[in-house]
């Protein structure tokens, strides 16, 4: 799938931070994992003073949206117009080297980017990206399990089953960070009934 303009930006941010803490604090790349998903569907009917679609969901159900105020030119979007909707989720974790750099904690970035008022053809392009910092407070290398905090302080115990990973849990202290950073990005375009 190709990305649009704010996913590369998003991407390209995603990068430039993950590369700018590695030459900091030699973070160690755990895993990455992108999802995408598109689905294409038609406008049923349209209530722009109340900000609600409604869309033709799976078997021809109706699906009923309701949109912010930020939604500026529904009241360009007629039914049988067609919308496009674009999701991708993304997951990345490193290992933070640096030990005893203080509590997990948790931040979190938003964005949007919408077509001008007065636009033909509504849609917009929006992201979400959490950053949540787990500390390492206990290793056992017998069980190959690792117990991470949250910024809440609950604790989970994982159990490392790869053994190339395995292999490394000997290299980790208790006190350092992983790093895991979730990023959604929507994109959504409407286009005319021909």
């Amino acid at each position: 799938m190709k990305l649009n303009a704010l996913a590369k930006a998003i991407t390209l941010a995603t990068v430039l931070s993950a590369t700018s803490f590695g030459a900091l604090a030699a973070d160690i790349p755990l895993s990455a994992t992108v999802e995408a998903d598109q689905v294409t569907t038609k406008v049923i009917s349209v209530d722009a003073a109340n900000h609600q679609v409604v869309l033709e969901g799976a078997e021809g159900k109706p699906v009923h949206v309701q949109l912010s105020d930020k939604a500026k030119n529904l009241a360009n979007l007629k039914a049988g117009d067609q919308v496009n909707i674009e999701v991708q989720r993304s997951v990345a974790a490193y290992l933070d080297t640096d030990v005893d750099k203080g509590l997990p904690g948790t931040t979190e970035r938003t964005g949007e980017l919408r077509k001008a008022p007065g636009s033909d053809n509504p849609g917009g392009e929006a992201y979400r990206q959490v950053q949540v910092q787990l500390k390492i407070t206990k290793i056992d290398l017998k069980t190959n399990q690792v117990t991470l905090q949250n910024p809440a302080g609950v604790s989970k115990v994982l159990d490392v089953k790869k053994p190339e990973i395995q292999a490394k849990l000997k290299d980790l202290k208790e006190g350092q960070s992983v790093i895991v950073t979730y990023t959604d990005i929507l994109k959504v375009t409407s286009q005319h009934e021909s």
